[in-house]
């Protein structure tokens, strides 16, 4: 089992930026790879950005230059810095890891609003 822990979200003006923070604890030795998803009201989640093992990174084309997803090993955390927001940004981000069996963990999400 993993355990994901979010933070960081809040309210924000477009053009702002944010950095979001996922903690993980438990069997993190199994885990291959975490990534930031998101989900605005009445729309599927998507993937935002995946960070594997190796530190090699893969965002969604909307975000490409404005987010970075990025890992402290040593503190077992995970962040997405989101630059330049917009409004279009406004979802509940949530952090995934997906361990070596294929199984999938969720945290309990972080809310982001851009508006003026």
């Amino acid at each position: 089992q993993v355990q994901l822990v979010e933070s960081g979200g809040g309210l924000v003006q477009p053009g702002g930026s944010l950095r979001l923070s996922c903690a993980a604890s438990g069997s993190i030795f199994r885990i291959t790879y975490m990534a930031w998803y998101r989900q605005a009201p009445g729309k599927e989640r998507e993937l935002v950005a995946r960070i594997n093992n190796s530190g090699s990174t893969n965002s969604v084309d909307s975000v490409k230059g404005r987010f970075t997803i990025s890992r402290d090993n040593a503190k077992n955390l995970v962040y997405l810095q989101m630059n330049s927001l917009k409004p279009e940004d406004t979802a509940v981000y949530y952090c995934n890891s997906r361990d070596k069996y294929a199984l999938d963990y969720w945290g309990q999400g972080t809310q982001v609003t851009v508006s003026s």
